[in-house]
């Protein structure tokens, strides 16, 4: 036997076998629970007074059943089918008032429900059951009517960002405001496609995705509620309250109004779930590129996303002028693991996680073979995470450098293949540079110099080399003549001392690199 002892929680959506017990005038009749002590967290749907010993066929689950036990007393086989029918009929409860049938409480009764797992409770002063039966009754009424009014709130608010155009982020934004916990989307897989709440929390949940994974086919519990997303027979993916401090009747509200919205914002947008896989990566790959997030914290986040990330190789990526649909058909194709997102400029980001053993170069020139017409800049190998991010830099300071369509390019550009371009490019945003560049070429940055410029940079690219100038340009040798004296003219330069057309040169990549 045991005594209530806990609080009842005032602001509970909904009422609890043991909240019902800690009701005021249930105190007064000095209640005592005898069996089940263990179910009192148990939800209580109704409550009903009963006498009849066949109680259970009128019963339709989750009743609190309130007697005297006037019909059972002196009869112990109607006793424990009372019981068994109550069980039966999954009753939340059943309470006893103890007087002229049963001044103490009945052992066969007590057993039968401490067998079934039933909460029995029974109480030592007389107590108007009509009285308990009204004030729970308003209670639930209530509630049902708060939750409805919740529910409304949340469908309103989330159609009213969907109707204004809101990206998929400030939906997410919002339920994790009105649901006070963490809040996942994922496709099938399990791989996270978006999350929002306090990041600290989130990233709480991340760090341990891949347990929650594994077990996210499982039920509901401890806060963890989830709803489907999907429509016309198909699933797509799920989202997922973390943490949920709510009863789950009122959480599960919740995640469906949210699923319901997600679908919706879906089939307006024209957008599908590998859509926001790519928005995903694009989040991630973004943040590790501009390093404003330590990619420590970002290590979640990447294994939740899919990325294999325990003893791996990550290769970094930039292609210039790539599908990023297409680069993600030839990761699967090659079955190399790794996340694709568009960044700025016509930049494609690609990060490849490569078991130790496997050979980074090989794999990099495998997939770099299977696009066209694209420029593929890769960073030196890293085998720790915290080192990726300067990789990234590094890949897209290459992809940078030779953005302007360098000649005679490797298919995989590293650092070492942009040279003097790739410095340039590093010293493009400083003062004295830009002044340089003005300066040396101040005779051609007009609009009259356009042709000019572009000759003089074919000249330069090739070397000094006139007849490939003149091929590429589609003018004949003395027509291009013409045009480089016109240039030296413009610029005060001879064009065959070496050291002149070296500093036109810098100052030409110097003025591309600031023009792009």
């Amino acid at each position: 036997m045991s005594t209530i002892s806990e609080p009842l929680e005032s602001l509970a959506p909904t009422l609890s076998v043991r909240q019902v017990l800690m009701l005021e005038r249930v105190l007064a009749g000095e209640p005592e629970v005898v069996a089940g002590a263990g179910q009192l967290d148990r939800a209580v749907r109704w409550v009903h007074v009963a006498e009849a010993a066949d109680v259970g066929v009128m019963l339709s689950g989750g009743e609190m059943v309130l007697t005297t036990g006037v019909l059972l007393a002196g009869d112990e086989d109607k006793q424990a089918e009372y019981i068994r029918s109550l069980h039966r009929a999954e009753a939340s409860a059943v309470v006893l008032g103890l007087g002229r049938a049963f001044p103490a409480p009945p052992d066969v009764m007590r057993r039968a429900a401490e067998r079934c797992g039933l909460p029995m409770v029974v109480l030592h002063r007389p107590f108007p059951f009509a009285e308990l039966t009204e004030e729970v009754q308003a209670r639930l009424v209530r509630r049902k009517f708060a939750a409805v009014s919740m529910s409304e709130a949340v469908r309103t608010a989330l159609t009213g960002l969907i109707t204004a155009g809101a990206p998929l982020q400030h939906l997410l934004d919002e339920i994790a405001h009105h649901s006070g916990c963490p809040v996942v989307v994922t496709n099938l897989a399990h791989r996270v496609l978006a999350t929002a709440g306090e990041r600290s929390a989130v990233d709480d949940v991340l760090r341990d995705w891949e347990r929650i994974a594994r077990q996210a086919g499982g039920s509901e519990g401890d806060g963890w509620i989830r709803a489907e997303l999907g429509g016309r027979g198909e699933r797509w993916g799920q989202i997922m309250l973390c943490g949920y401090r709510g009863d789950t009747a009122t959480g599960r509200l919740l995640a469906d109004r949210a699923a319901e919205s997600l679908v919706l914002h879906r089939m307006l947008g024209g957008t599908s779930a590998h859509s926001w896989e790519e928005q995903s990566a694009q989040s991630l790959l973004t943040d590790l590129v501009s390093g404003v997030v330590p990619a420590r914290q970002l290590l979640p986040r990447a294994r939740a996303a899919g990325l294999p990330v325990n003893r791996r190789t990550f290769v970094p990526l930039v292609v210039r002028d790539g599908d990023p649909a297409e680069l993600d058909r030839v990761l699967r194709l090659l079955g190399l693991p790794g996340i694709v997102a568009e960044l700025a400029d016509g930049a494609t980001a690609v990060l490849l996680s490569l078991a130790r053993d496997q050979d980074a170069a090989v794999l990099t020139a495998n997939f770099a073979a299977r696009l066209t017409q694209t420029v593929v800049a890769a960073a030196d190998p890293r085998t720790a995470w915290d080192d990726v991010p300067a990789g990234m830099r590094e890949a897209r300071h290459v992809a940078d450098a030779v953005a302007s369509g360098a000649l005679d390019l490797p298919p995989v550009v590293r650092l070492k293949d942009v040279h003097l371009r790739g410095l340039i490019r590093l010293l493009r945003d400083d003062p004295h540079v830009q002044s340089f560049a003005e300066r040396e070429l101040d005779g051609l940055l007009c609009a009259a110099g356009d042709d000019l410029l572009a000759v003089l940079r074919t000249y330069l690219a090739t070397g000094r080399n006139k007849s490939r100038t003149a091929q590429l340009h589609h003018v004949s040798r003395p027509a291009l003549y013409r045009r480089l004296e016109a240039i030296q003219g413009r610029l005060g330069v001879d064009l065959d001392d070496f050291e002149q057309a070296a500093s036109v040169h810098i100052a030409l990549l110097a003025h591309d690199a600031q023009q792009a």
